[in-house]
């Protein structure tokens, strides 16, 4: 039985039987698997999902990316932006632990405590601390020092001005813990994870279920007062493929799915990335911009001489047309990328600076490349993993139509990300999740001093004029102004073509109809602290 004719069976039954199950929890599947519930290792998004309904940090970040206090009330910058003064609340309180103790009052049960600025002071010496090794001490990169000036104020000092490094604090490596749990579980607070979050641990079986359920103490409220969360549990499965995840989620039995993947896209959405009529009544599709940028880079010091052909890579960037790409390998989800790699949805945005679909001014290019060089079969190999072989081939037969040879490598992801940080692939595929909400992200690729392998710049693209604003963009607070930067900055990239920008990425979330409150948001971070399940 196809996909198609299963989920159809599926959805007629599941509407009908499933109206009452479960009401109050929400329930979805990780495909990828869970490494650790420790914020200090929440690198990957399925630890990051996880960990956030658990954890706090000073602030935290709405659906529009603006930085929000959370337990955090207030903050004050001075010392010409290098210096941050938080001011915590009093109401945040540790999910209950026998460790803090037991309330006689409550019938012996376990006790918990309010957190204070030492307790930031020790989460923050987590992530310095070698021996740890968390993947998130970059974050303090930039931090002359920190300390908790009184129980209610926590100080942090940069070394210089950053005006992106709110939003650093927003991730889940920043969230507070507590001294005497995590010392007491050592490793095991992977397993065992106490926060203030709005949703405690229950039992974690894993590789087969996790269970959050409703932290009762919980210090936020909705806009009317109530306090959050609404659900009472969230439950997770491990089911290792996308296809088995969707034929649950067309039973009834989970209430999300989260991306489009090839097992299914064609079942749910049409070709111009419509919702099919046949899930009209049990699902809800939401989209919107993600923070990701999926391009072709060239590694600009390569000694082939096509690769360090300004008007060939022009040419290659003009020869394929991203907007048919989009419709036939992606449902149309994702954004043609014909502006620089600063992706839709942050500021200093433009798509006007890069290239647009000109087979005709490619072939041009391609003739004086040519009489230049004297180069007439232009050829490039382009080193690619297999997940992306379709949008590698698709551009290979476009760019040959303009006179250009691609050959087409496929290798392991691993090998591809040490390869490209080596400098040895010429021409190659690669994508760029944002760390934190700011272009300053984005830019950092093109830095000179941040060449591969001791940096992001995995091109070597090398420009003192974009290394002076780079530079200049760190001591720029405002924010409008710092923007315009950005946007100098990127179209200064654009103008060497050191990429080929494919298209920037779309969160695309399908839920079940009884869910509501569940936002969207251009870092793609799971929010189940406003969502509710309606009958």
């Amino acid at each position: 039985m196809s996909l198609l004719v299963l989920s159809i069976t599926l959805f007629s039954c599941s509407s009908k039987n499933n109206t009452n199950k479960n009401l109050q929890v929400f329930r979805y599947n990780e495909h990828k698997n869970i490494g650790s519930l420790d914020p200090a290792f929440s690198k990957d998004l399925a630890d990051i999902w996880a960990t956030h309904q658990l954890f706090n940090g000073l602030v935290q970040m709405d659906d529009q990316l603006n930085v929000k206090p959370c337990i955090a009330k207030n903050w004050v910058v001075t010392d010409s932006a290098k210096t941050y003064n938080f001011t915590l609340r009093k109401d945040v309180y540790f999910h209950k632990h026998h460790l803090f103790g037991t309330s006689t009052s409550l019938g012996n049960q376990d006790s918990t405590r309010t957190v204070n600025a030492s307790d930031f002071e020790y989460s923050f010496n987590r992530l310095k601390d070698e021996k740890l090794a968390s993947p998130g001490s970059w974050v303090l990169k930039k931090v002359e020092s920190y300390s908790a000036v009184n129980d209610s104020t926590f100080q942090i000092k940069l070394k210089q001005p950053f005006p992106a490094f709110l939003g650093l604090l927003t991730m889940k490596y920043c969230s507070v813990v507590p001294k005497e749990i995590v010392e007491h579980y050592g490793s095991d607070f992977r397993s065992n994870p106490i926060g203030t979050g709005p949703f405690k641990f229950k039992r974690w079986e894993e590789n087969i279920k996790l269970v959050f359920r409703r932290n009762n103490n919980y210090f936020e409220t909705d806009e009317k007062g109530k306090q959050l969360p609404y659900l009472e549990a969230v439950a997770i499965t491990f089911l290792p493929d996308k296809q088995s995840e969707f034929l649950e989620f067309a039973q009834g039995n989970i209430d999300f799915v989260s991306g489009l993947d090839a097992s299914y896209k064609d079942e749910i959405l049409t070709a111009e990335g419509k919702l099919r009529e046949l899930y009209a009544d049990d699902v809800n599709m939401i989209r919107g911009p993600y923070l990701n940028t999926e391009y072709l880079a060239f590694f600009m010091q390569s000694e082939v001489e096509e690769i360090q052909a300004l008007k060939l890579r022009q040419a290659i960037n003009l020869g394929f047309d991203r907007t048919k790409m989009i419709t036939y390998l992606r449902n149309g989800i994702g954004i043609p990328a014909t502006g620089g790699f600063i992706p839709k949805g942050l500021p200093g945005f433009d798509d006007t600076i890069g290239f647009s679909y000109q087979p005709e001014k490619a072939k041009q290019l391609l003739l004086e490349f040519k009489s230049e060089t004297g180069i007439q079969n232009p050829e490039v190999t382009l080193t690619t993993t297999s997940n992306y072989l379709s949008f590698c081939e698709f551009i290979q037969r476009e760019i040959q139509k303009i006179g250009v040879n691609i050959n087409v490598d496929v290798i392991p992801a691993s090998s591809l990300k040490d390869a490209k940080a080596n400098g040895q692939l010429n021409f190659f595929r690669a994508s760029w999740i944002a760390d934190y909400p700011d272009a300053e992200n984005y830019l950092s690729l093109y830095y000179s001093k941040n060449f591969a392998p001791n940096g992001p710049n995995y091109t070597h693209y090398s420009d003192p004029n974009f290394d002076t604003m780079y530079e200049a963009s760190y001591l720029e607070t405002d924010p409008k102004i710092r923007a315009n930067l950005y946007t100098k900055m990127d179209s200064l990239v654009m103008r060497t073509a050191p990429i080929v920008p494919m298209f920037y990425d779309e969160v695309v979330r399908f839920t079940r109809k009884e869910v509501k409150g569940l936002g969207i948001n251009a870092t793609n971070l799971l929010e189940l602290k406003q969502v509710e399940k309606m009958k």
